[in-house]
């Protein structure tokens, strides 16, 4: 970011390694203090699209840390828990994105993260993410420092979804597609060895998270987003939508839940795959060859949201204090 937005860069940097809220909040405070927020609220309107989301992801990094993730920026009794100058910051960038729910893990991973090595043109993170070695932008480790687990967490969940890009397609393929059709094993088969691989690579990303150093603060992050129901990726969403667990195992209103911090674009397409993929979700109350494999792709899948769960209790726990918080 350039120009006046470097300081919300440095304020969304310096929040995410603090030690505690309070001590988040009190940055804010100091930003408010020096007009800082209000200069920034002024400028909004002039962001484009791509530097909106790219404010919005440092905005969420901040409204996280100072455990407001749960407030509407724009309702009144916000005001009386965050700083009012921040929410009118926050509730811009929210008008400018569309996207009102937008502090949640998606926003925090998939856009803070971009290649060491600068690509000559624009490249979405999915591509960049399979061939290109990333580094954070906004890290939850100081400078110097080993990644955290929580920057592993999002590391984890970002390449997750790169690598997720064949579900989508995947969907795509199975949208509107009749239970009989000889195209819907094949394209439930693929499914599964996706999932598979999937899972795979989450546990490879498992030991080096493990490993990573953590803070109390971080897994407070970790739980409020939680709370809001804030943390499943794109992705396993994507493959609950053709294949209906999400809607037997937590009902409508819970997967409802899930999805609000999804950018409307993508709720909506979710949303749609629910409809054309109706068909297909019959194979859940057929026998014969073909259920079976509906079947397969179902418990593939629980499989692989109980390890994306596991690798995210893994990172909530409690770590070894930094060396230079001990002394």
């Amino acid at each position: 970011m350039i120009g006046t937005w470097t300081r919300l860069d440095a304020m969304a940097r310096a929040a995410a390694v603090a030690p505690d809220r309070a001590a988040a909040v009190a940055l804010v405070e100091r930003a408010r203090r020096a007009e800082e927020l209000t200069a920034l609220r002024q400028r909004v309107s002039r962001l484009s699209l791509r530097n909106a989301e790219a404010a919005a992801m440092r905005i969420a990094v901040i409204a996280v840390s100072c455990g407001w993730c749960g407030l509407d920026p724009q309702a009144p009794a916000a005001r009386e828990v965050a700083d009012e100058a921040f929410l009118e910051l926050w509730a811009a960038i929210a008008h400018r994105i569309d996207h009102d729910q937008f502090v949640a893990l998606p926003t925090l991973a998939l856009h803070n993260w971009a290649p060491e090595r600068k690509p000559r043109r624009h490249i979405p993170i999915d591509q960049l993410a399979r061939t290109e070695a990333l580094v954070p932008i906004v890290r939850w480790a100081p400078e110097g420092q080993p990644l955290s687990r929580l920057d592993r967490l999002m590391l984890a969940a970002t390449r997750l979804e790169a690598h997720g890009i064949w579900l989508f397609r995947l969907a795509d393929t199975l949208a509107g597609r009749s239970p009989d059709d000889s195209s819907t094993p094949t394209a439930l088969r693929r499914l599964v060895r996706v999932q598979h691989a999937l899972r795979a690579q989450l546990h490879a990303e498992a030991a080096e998270l493990a490993a990573a150093p953590a803070t109390p603060q971080q897994g407070a992050v970790l739980g409020a987003l939680a709370e809001q129901g804030a943390l499943e990726p794109p992705v396993l969403q994507a493959a609950d939508a053709v294949l209906g667990i999400g809607g037997r195992r937590m009902g409508e209103g819970r997967r409802q839940l899930l999805r609000r911090h999804l950018p409307a674009q993508h709720r909506a397409w979710l949303s749609a795959m629910d409809r054309h993929c109706a068909p297909v979700r019959t194979l859940a109350h057929r026998g014969g060859p073909d259920a079976a494999v509906y079947r397969e792709a179902q418990e593939s899948l629980i499989a692989l949201r109980r390890t994306y769960t596991a690798l995210v209790q893994a990172a909530a726990r409690p770590g070894t204090a930094p060396l230079t918080a001990a002394a």
